[in-house]
């Protein structure tokens, strides 16, 4: 059914799930005309109807959502990763022009969105790969948006993008990334480490569930931490959770819910990646296996009935307590984040993108889902140093790193000797103490790959570059 309107629409969305539905609140509110489009036309119309006063056009059919639209047309995806978003664009090649362009607004795959880039370039069309982070309030009162593709696109969408992003010290909390799958990438890192620090918060909620404290004093504890420097979207969410009580029971409704966690798959594209690039990241990878192993409940039951361990049993002032956790998780956050830009870091100079960390940094200080008052000192250490080898020697953090080292090895003690898991504390530490380590164990590893294989290795007391072998004595028959 073609509907009349007046004039073209400034830009258009497929995908009226609760993301598409309010990014086309947000983008109407910023002055721009939406055309909407979505599978089920029954959810067009309730949508266009229950805003009847926005300006929004409504179409059912492809062609005229599509003719709805000014050229250049700007036409976003919002559908399901994967073959879902192919089909769209198969469906909407035949009716475009040339120089139309198509965003996938998705947490695509970021070869997927090179594999798309370069197809549609061929048919003279242009597409961007945008990771959208904000969850449904970002999306309707601005996000954090990370758009790759050529430049010359990057400037058409301009204007739109940065109204409608979340906004920090007057900057927009959206840059553009660079060429190609670049801006999916990038939102896949951010999800990565989005995995890290959600991870370390349950880890610390863990202690002080096992030291006796109550949802209640939970809600405290972090909204006191979000009047902090630890403020941040996910500590601020988390002290509401403890303050949420349930209507049928009475009870804290976080001691309701089943601990089994689900994931989306970005985690795993991180962790492949990393191998891939050959950059550690532990933090990540042990909250990806966190949540992994919080789905396997029921093996998980069985055993604690035959696999021994502590007693949890932690005693003493619970105002020492939270101060050493505080500093535990908050020096593990900084390696969450220092991982995750490390592998940004290698990656775009293997993809020759470009990357900017502290624009990357900048726009992820708002709107995004890991945005966090320590952003802006990420910001200004990459601001300050575009070269920085990793984010723990920039001196703001490596000061605190010093500062609360000591707490943070106390608290993963405290944890492992009451049977507590803390694997992305754990990981974190470890990373920071083999990063820092002057000397590695690495020596017998080489002897060892020597012995087996004839890897051959360097010495102390010779030249980098110069490589032997031994010839080791034969242990086998």
């Amino acid at each position: 059914m073609s509907l009349p309107i007046t004039r073209k629409s400034d830009f258009g969305l497929i995908g009226l799930a609760v993301m598409g539905q309010n990014l086309v609140l947000n983008v109407e509110s910023r002055g721009f005309q939406v055309s909407v489009f979505n599978r089920t036309t029954a959810t067009t119309d309730e949508f266009v109807a229950a805003h009847s006063d926005k300006k929004l056009v409504g179409a059912h059919t492809l062609v005229d959502f599509v003719q709805s639209l000014a050229t250049p047309r700007k036409i976003q995806i919002m559908v399901k990763a994967g073959g879902p978003v192919d089909t769209v664009i198969e469906q909407l090649i035949p009716l475009l022009d040339q120089g139309d362009i198509i965003i996938d607004g998705g947490n695509s795959l970021y070869t997927d969105t090179e594999r798309r880039d370069a197809y549609l370039s061929e048919k003279g069309l242009r597409f961007i790969g945008a990771g959208v982070s904000g969850g449904e309030e970002g999306a309707r009162k601005g996000p954090s948006i990370m758009p790759g593709g050529p430049l010359s696109t990057w400037d058409v969408m301009k204007p739109i993008f940065e109204s409608i992003s979340a906004k920090v010290d007057g900057e927009p909390c959206v840059t553009h990334i660079g060429p190609g799958g670049a801006g999916h990438y990038v939102k896949m890192i951010h999800n990565g480490i989005e995995y890290g620090d959600m991870q370390l918060i349950c880890e610390a909620y863990n202690i002080f569930k096992s030291a006796g404290f109550t949802a209640a004093e939970l809600g405290e504890v972090f909204s006191s931490w979000n009047s902090g420097d630890l403020e941040s979207y996910l500590i601020q969410i988390t002290a509401e959770i403890f303050k949420q009580i349930d209507p049928e029971t009475g009870k804290a409704l976080v001691d309701l819910i089943l601990d089994t966690a689900g994931q989306k798959g970005t985690g795993k594209w991180t962790i492949m990646n990393a191998v891939e690039n050959t950059v550690v990241i532990s933090t990540i990878n042990a909250a990806v296996e966190a949540r992994i192993l919080s789905s396997m409940k029921d093996k998980r039951v069985a055993a604690s009935t035959e696999l021994q361990g502590p007693t949890a049993s932690i005693t003493g002032e619970k105002a020492v307590l939270v101060k050493k956790v505080h500093d535990a998780l908050f020096a593990s956050k900084i390696i969450s984040y220092a991982q995750g830009l490390d592998l940004i870091k290698t990656m775009g100079a293997e993809k020759n993108w470009g990357l900017d960390l502290g624009k990357i940094a900048a726009i992820w200080r708002g709107g995004c889902i890991i945005r966090a008052r320590f952003l802006n000192d990420i910001t200004d250490a990459y601001r300050s140093n575009p070269e920085l080898s990793n984010l723990m020697l920039a001196p703001f953090f490596t000061k605190l790193l010093n500062e609360f080292q000591q707490n943070w090895r106390e608290v993963v003690s405290l944890a492992t000797l009451n049977g507590i898991p803390v694997p992305a504390f754990s990981a974190s530490l470890g990373y920071y103490d083999s990063y820092r380590a002057a000397v590695l164990p690495a020596n017998l590893l080489q002897a060892q790959r020597d012995f087996f294989g004839a890897h051959t290795y360097e010495r102390t007391d010779k030249p980098r570059g110069q490589f032997f072998h031994t010839n080791w004595p034969d242990v086998i028959g």
